[in-house]
């Protein structure tokens, strides 16, 4: 891919982040998160260990970023969340290690149906959700 094209993408992806509400960010880190593991499986197919390694990387440091977003105070879906992430942080790293596409593969399976679910909650729904988190931190900080 030329510069220009990178270039490019880039300026669109900060533009976007820059005037995105907190869900489209997280819908922008799954598939950065997809991205780079594709480019991963790339990367061991054309034995590019250096490609591998900072592709895996980069999934590990968006996924953990996902697992640190979560709301713990949420409850079972909170805790389902937190553990379905260490699982695909266990498989990266065990991927990366073992030059492993199909660990790879199970990831990227498992955050797509992630990615599918979170794409499908409505905009009346999200409404709802940062009525109720600007309700809880107003609370939190009254409390404080």
């Amino acid at each position: 891919m030329s510069y220009g094209i990178k270039a490019y993408k880039a300026v669109g992806i900060k533009d976007d982040l820059a005037v995105a509400d907190p869900h489209r960010v997280i819908q922008l880190l799954m598939q950065g998160a997809l991205e780079n593991l594709a480019k991963a499986k790339g990367s061991i197919e054309r034995n590019d260990y250096a490609g591998k390694s900072s592709t895996i990387s980069r999934s590990i440091s968006i996924i953990s970023a996902l697992q640190g977003s979560l709301d713990m105070n949420a409850g079972e879906i909170s805790d389902n969340l937190f553990s379905l992430y260490d699982f695909m942080l266990n498989h990266l790293i065990q991927a990366s290690r073992e030059k492993n596409i199909a660990k790879l593969d199970e990831v990227m399976e498992i955050l797509l149906v992630i990615k599918g679910a979170w794409d499908q909650i409505s905009v009346s729904d999200r409404e709802k959700g940062y009525q109720l988190q600007a309700q809880a931190n107003q609370q939190q900080v009254v409390g404080a």
